[in-house]
């Protein structure tokens, strides 16, 4: 439990740092890496939103995700949309739009300074359907069955207790909703050293699961019709002992 109370604490403390200086950690120049080895890798995972909103781009884009959920996201008008994660809130503004006026996107963080720059950014874009709620992945402050889409981008790896993630993901969903996460995953098990460091977690390494291992726990949440949508590997040192790679994942309740 102690770990995992400094997990959080690490992860907080790095990305409230992102959201006052607007700067990345799992994007390019993340230097949050102690490991020259490992560090490599975080300079790839920012992945590049292409034919969206380009104000919505430039206002609320910090380089954090591995992945672009929203384009598998599956939106509709009158939803109601929870990203997990959601740091200066990009991905809530665009799943905003997809669901129009009479829908709803609600961004959920457990920190503070990022919770303050994304309600700065909606009043910047105007955009009025969406809500930034503070909390944390596994105790959602979120009704049951109350969600019809859950995104979240690069977030999961982050959380110490993935099974219990996934647990809420499913409580809060509606019966039949459906989640697109992008992810960190391993291909092989991360060593017990790298786990240990709190600037590896924060920077998107050190948590990651083994992709089955991953897939497992989603089946065993409840969830159905797991579809890869897509999956883009990191080349990493010949010296580390496990692979890294990004998936973007879609389930059904």
């Amino acid at each position: 439990m102690t770990h995992e109370v400094d997990v959080k604490e690490a992860v907080r403390e790095k990305y409230g740092e992102i959201a006052a200086k607007g700067g990345s950690c799992c994007g390019p120049n993340c230097g949050c890496s102690t490991d020259d080895s490992l560090q490599t890798v975080s300079l790839m995972m920012n992945d590049t939103y292409t034919s969206v909103d380009e104000q919505i781009v430039e206002a609320a884009d910090l380089g954090l995700g591995c992945g672009t959920p929203t384009a598998f996201a599956d939106m509709e008008e009158g939803m109601t949309v929870l990203d997990l994660g959601s740091g200066a809130g990009i991905d809530v503004f665009l799943a905003a739009k997809k669901v129009g006026p009479t829908g709803k996107a609600i961004g959920l963080d457990m920190t503070d300074e990022m919770l303050k720059l994304a309600r700065k950014n909606k009043i910047k874009l105007g955009i009025e359907n969406a809500e930034f709620w503070k909390g944390e992945n596994e105790d959602m402050p979120i009704e049951s069955n109350s969600i019809d889409r859950i995104i979240s981008n690069c977030v999961i790896n982050l959380v110490p207790d993935k099974r219990k993630a996934f647990a809420e993901i499913y409580r809060v969903l509606k019966p039949g909703g459906k989640f697109t996460i992008s992810d960190i995953v391993s291909i092989g098990q991360i060593p017990a050293e790298v786990r240990k460091d709190l600037e590896l977690w924060a920077g998107c390494v050190a948590g990651a699961l083994d992709k089955e291992e991953y897939l497992q726990i989603v089946r065993e949440a409840g969830f159905k019709n797991l579809l890869l949508e897509k999956e883009k590997p990191y080349s990493l040192e010949k010296s580390v002992p496990f692979g890294l790679e990004s998936i973007t994942l879609t389930a059904e309740k």
